[in-house]
């Protein structure tokens, strides 16, 4: 997993409430256990719609999606997180959003930020026409024009984003602790270790 903490971007203007993960995905691209180009499937059935906000070229590549109260409720697919990454996306920004996406959001390296709707309104405004700039470190989402919002995140999912720590990378981590562990227990315990021939 990157490492995340500045992103700074231009964001789409999304803001749709009650998107589910079939929006999101639509279940005919689950048949692939691939996380790459999943983004030419992200929001399909809305990109249908002629002067959507997803193939508007100006906002082609932004790193940042401003999105509505309830995001990601419906099923638990992983690969509406694996869409939002393939398409670009390392932000998410909603007044509120589905425990599951969240928790997939975080173990792909996808920051979901809750704010009130209020900045949600006034960050809508901004990326019509000019970038945002998130600060995981720091808490913050700010503007040019002196917008400034703090978010709350769990230290845990603070720390392994940061860090660029997945579940291998926290164990990685401990690979010391887990080798002295292993020959002591092999010490104690030694019809377990394995016979090499």
């Amino acid at each position: 997993m990157e490492k995340l903490n500045i992103v700074d971007g231009r964001a789409y203007p999304f803001g749709m409430k009650n998107v589910d993960t079939d929006i999101v995905i639509p279940a005919h691209w689950l048949k692939t256990i691939s996380r790459s180009g999943l983004g030419k499937g992200a929001f399909e059935v809305l990109r249908k719609e002629p002067g959507n906000v997803f193939d508007d070229p100006e906002y082609t590549g932004s790193p940042i999606l401003i999105a509505g109260d309830n995001f990601g409720c419906g099923s638990s697919r992983e690969h509406a997180a694996w869409a939002l990454a393939d398409l670009g996306i390392k932000v998410v920004i909603a007044p509120s959003f589905s425990d599951i996406f969240s928790g997939n959001a975080f173990k792909n390296g996808i920051l979901t930020v809750v704010l009130p709707q209020e900045a949600i309104d006034r960050l809508m405004e901004v990326a019509k026409s000019d970038p945002i700039h998130v600060d995981l470190e720091h808490q913050t989402v700010t503007t040019q024009f002196q917008d400034r919002f703090q978010f709350e995140i769990d230290p845990f999912r603070k720390h392994c984003l940061l860090g660029g720590l997945d579940e291998i990378g926290l164990t990685l981590g401990q690979a010391d602790t887990i080798s002295q562990f292993e020959a002591k227990d092999a010490g104690t315990r030694p019809w377990l270790v394995p016979v090499v021939a």
